[in-house]
């Protein structure tokens, strides 16, 4: 979706990223980016799913964190969580990204399934 261009950097601080993964280049380019802060300073855990929080959270930040607006319809979603803006601007984009699991849960913590990413991904290109 981004055009896959390399990184600008080569020094990566991730134990668990080496030069020979199929995904290093990638891993580089997104955390350069701001997309992802991996899950702690020295770790990426590449191997870990991601869940509809993680997923929301990297396409809000590949497009640059724009403004979340509209009220949370989600009882799941607490203010002030590092993906709260990233859900807000996904339920309110036109066309909608995600509308949650049902009308009051977005289920943060849900893994993401490939056809729900595919989704998420095809919407916020649409």
């Amino acid at each position: 979706a981004a055009g896959a261009h390399p990184p600008k950097t080569q020094a990566n601080p991730y134990m668990d990223v080496s030069k020979t993964d199929y995904f290093y280049d990638a891993v580089l380019w997104a955390m350069e980016n701001g997309i992802t802060l991996g899950t702690t300073d020295r770790t990426f855990s590449p191997n870990d799913p991601c869940t509809r929080a993680h997923v929301v959270t990297f396409l809000w930040r590949a497009e640059n964190k724009p403004a979340a607006t509209g009220t949370n319809p989600f009882v799941d979603v607490p203010d002030g969580e590092y993906y709260t803006d990233a859900v807000l601007w996904a339920v309110n984009h036109d066309p909608q990204i995600t509308n949650g699991m049902d009308e009051t849960h977005f289920e943060p913590g849900t893994f993401c399934t490939r056809g729900q990413i595919v989704t998420f991904l095809y919407r916020d290109r649409g």
